[in-house]
């Protein structure tokens, strides 16, 4: 398995660009939202909890990240449990289908948007490891602007790629 500098700065080497990093501060959730939504029907509630594949997807994704890192795995666990609780309403309502593609393509057009700057294809294009390490990847530039995690920050910008 690759290390947390290994995912993130093989992800960073497609974003140099800072209007491209910027469509993705936006992109990126709106995809995940999507995704969830879309992904959180059919669901079913259980002792209070709203069950579906948007669910257990997030737990797997939880797991994944907190064995990369402990402080950004609970970051992403609290992202896409607040995806979850947004999704779970809106997979229920009848519009869900169109809320789950309407976001979806959004975020995509913007997401592509920002390539268009950036000079270069989605990382995922290279390594479907890409689609689950972007929502990753937005939480940690955003610490990085907070100033955490300033030794990640260093640790990726030292990567030969």
């Amino acid at each position: 398995m690759k290390t947390l500098v290994q995912q993130l700065g093989h992800y960073a080497a497609y974003h140099r660009d800072r209007r491209n990093v910027i469509t993705h501060f936006v992109g990126i959730p709106m995809i995940v939202l999507a995704a969830t939504i879309l992904l959180s029907r059919p669901g079913i509630e259980i002792g209070g909890w709203f069950v579906s594949a948007a669910l257990a997807i997030a737990i797997v994704l939880t797991v994944y990240y907190l064995k990369l890192d402990l402080r950004y795995g609970v970051a992403m666990g609290v992202f896409l449990a607040v995806c979850l609780a947004a999704a779970a309403p809106a997979a229920r309502g009848e519009t869900w289908l169109e809320w789950g593609i309407g976001l979806f393509a959004l975020g995509w057009v913007i997401q592509f948007v920002g390539h268009y700057y950036e000079g270069r294809k989605p990382a995922f294009f290279d390594d479907l490891m890409g689609l689950a390490i972007g929502p990753l990847f937005v939480v940690a530039e955003a610490g990085f602007l907070l100033g955490l995690r300033r030794d990640v920050q260093q640790a990726i910008a030292a990567r030969p790629e």
